[in-house]
C-alpha cells in the first residue's frame, strides 16, 4: 500500500491485527460532564444522521453489532466509546443535521460536540463521514468549519461508495477532495469506503492504526 503525500500509515498486517483484536464498548456519555478519563488516543467518527457511522465502525472492527445501528435517523444521542485492544479508542458521535429540510446544525449537537472537540487532549483525529451519493452538503460544510475553528485534524471518508459507478465515484471524490483543500484542518487523505462491500477499509485501518499506542 502506497501512502499518499503527507499521510502517515501503519503496516497493513499490524493494522489488521489491531482492528481484528479485542474491541468492546466501554462508555456512553450524554453530556460533556459525563465523558470518561482520557487514557488512550481517540479517533472520533462524525457525520450526518444515517450516513453510516456505526456501520463503518462495525466493518472496520469486523463486528456486526459493536456499534448499534439505528434504523431511525437521529436516534443516537450519546457519545459512545469503544476500546480497541487498550491501544486506541473509537468514538461514535451523535449524528447531526437530521431535521426535515434543515441546513443548520442543531444547537444541542453543536454545543455538546464543540465542547468535546475543544477540550479533549486525547483526540488525535476526527473521521468525517460524507455520503458519496450526496457529496458535501451545507450542514457538512458547517461541521468542517467547526472543526477548522476547533483546530482538530480530520480526514474525510466517503461512505456507501458502492452505490455509485466508478466514473461517478471518481467525480464525487475529486469534488470532495477539492472542497477539503479549502479547509485548514482537513487531512490530505480522502477515503472512499463501503461498509457493505468492504472497499477502502484496509487503507482507513492503516491510517488510523498509525495513531494507536505501540
Amino acid at each position: 500500500m502506497k501512502a499518499r503525500e503527507g499521510e502517515l500509515i501503519a503496516d497493513p498486517v499490524s493494522a489488521k491485527k489491531l482492528f481484528a483484536g479485542e474491541a468492546k464498548f466501554v462508555w456512553g456519555a450524554q453530556s460533556v460532564d459525563g465523558l470518561p478519563p482520557q487514557k488512550l488516543p481517540e479517533i472520533a467518527f462524525a457525520g450526518r444522521s444515517n450516513v453510516g457511522k456505526s456501520s463503518l465502525i462495525n466493518a472496520l472492527t469486523g463486528r456486526k453489532a459493536l456499534a448499534r445501528v439505528s434504523q431511525t435517523p437521529g436516534r443516537t444521542r450519546e457519545i459512545n466509546f469503544f476500546d480497541l485492544g487498550s491501544r486506541l479508542m473509537l468514538v461514535d458521535l451523535p449524528g447531526y443535521g437530521y431535521a426535515k429540510a434543515s441546513k443548520e446544525l442543531a444547537a444541542e449537537w453543536q454545543t455538546m460536540i464543540f465542547a468535546y472537540l475543544r477540550g479533549r487532549a486525547s483526540l488525535k483525529r476526527v473521521v468525517l463521514l460524507i455520503d458519496a451519493r450526496r457529496g458535501v452538503m451545507a450542514v457538512d460544510e458547517a461541521v468542517m468549519e467547526l472543526l477548522d475553528k476547533s483546530a482538530v485534524s480530520y480526514a474525510i471518508a466517503l461512505t456507501k461508495s458502492d452505490s455509485l459507478k466508478p466514473a461517478e465515484l471518481a467525480e464525487v471524490h475529486d469534488a470532495v477532495e477539492a472542497k477539503a483543500k479549502t479547509h485548514t484542518a482537513a487531512y490530505p487523505a480522502l477515503f472512499a469506503t463501503s461498509a457493505y462491500r468492504g472497499a477502502g477499509l484496509e487503507h482507513l485501518q492503516c491510517h488510523l492504526a498509525a495513531l494507536a499506542l505501540p
